[in-house]
């Protein structure tokens, strides 16, 4: 047993203080994700500061028709909430996809964002990792990559991130607001997680002691459809193979407007910039949306076991806009 400090804030100014002036704390919110990684011990903080009390558990309408999510939302009330299955299904589904119901009902929306990868090296202290411990090396590579990175993964590292709640944020241009010892500042959600690059051990772009406080969605699109899909090994509590969280808008059978966002790639949230720009203008059919896919995966770089995820991820991406341009 490693002994740590615990203390329990009742405001987001005094949490931030507290992360400052405490070296190695650490956040706790539902702790779904933090405490198995800390029984694992591939985590040992020196502090939990206990924010899962703070006055950042609602979902409220914003001027403009967008929403703001609590940072600690819990998953379950997120995707039962009215507004989030109404207007942006796609986030729904994904947090419904996720975990467990029993994991759904503790886990938050701030957690979600910040879980990290389930890479089994990353996970196993008796190996090394760079995640883990920069500059150990990356036996993933070469060793057991099934499940890993197809995109945007270095030398360094090709841990995927697990979160099915990202994805839906990166396709509906979401963002992120923090709050630190330099004050708040927003985040856009395509920009929140980070490529490995030769820094694999930095998941996010949040700053030292900087606090998650919400998720804010932008107005919903007049005529814009979206949905999730996700490819795993068994029906429930599986992390993504592959998995597609779109949006789309079809007006007299052209494409309007599409958003594309793939999970179980990469080191984050993928968004399919590439797909996009063949979709918007173009006929609605499937036609497009299969040469949209191969635009995008073209960059894929696959390893030894894990190229079979390509056309599993194309074959999601063309099924799940055609399913939204039928009903637009």
């Amino acid at each position: 047993m490693k002994p740590f400090g615990y203390l329990r804030v009742d405001s987001v100014d005094e949490a931030v203080r507290a992360a400052a002036g405490q070296p190695g704390a650490q956040f706790l919110g539902g702790g779904t994700n933090l405490v198995d990684l800390m029984k694992l011990g591939v985590e040992a903080p020196r502090v939990l500061i206990d924010v899962s009390r703070l006055p950042l558990d609602r979902i409220e309408e914003l001027p403009d028709g967008g929403l703001r999510i609590g940072a600690m939302v819990r998953n379950a009330d997120l995707a039962a909430a009215r507004p989030v299955r109404e207007r942006y299904p796609v986030l729904s589904q994904a947090v419904l996809a996720g975990a467990s119901g029993q994991l759904r009902n503790t886990a938050t929306t701030g957690g979600n964002l910040l879980q990290r990868t389930r890479c089994p090296y990353f996970q196993d202290t008796s190996k090394p990792c760079n995640k883990r411990e920069p500059g150990s090396g990356c036996p993933a590579r070469d060793g057991a990559h099934r499940d890993l990175a197809v995109l945007g993964h270095s030398a360094h590292c090709v841990a995927t991130q697990p979160s099915d709640m990202a994805v839906a944020l990166a396709a509906l241009d979401a963002t992120v607001r923090l709050h630190g010892p330099e004050g708040e500042r927003t985040v856009p959600a395509t920009d929140f997680h980070r490529l490995p690059g030769d820094s694999p051990e930095r998941d996010t772009v949040i700053r030292l002691g900087e606090l998650v406080t919400a998720v804010e969605l932008p107005p919903h699109r007049p005529g814009a459809h979206s949905r999730y899909r996700k490819a795993r090994d068994r029906a429930s509590f599986a992390f993504a193979l592959a998995s597609v969280g779109a949006v789309l808008a079809v007006r007299d059978g052209v494409v309007e407007h599409a958003a594309l966002a793939f999970g179980g790639l990469a080191h984050r949230p993928w968004r399919a910039r590439a797909a996009e720009e063949v979709l918007h203008g173009a006929p609605a059919t499937e036609r497009t949306f299969a040469r949209a896919a191969d635009a995008e995966l073209a960059a894929a770089e696959p390893l030894r076991d894990n190229g079979f995820k390509v056309p599993l991820a194309r074959a999601l991406a063309v099924g799940v806009l055609a399913d939204l341009a039928a009903r637009g």
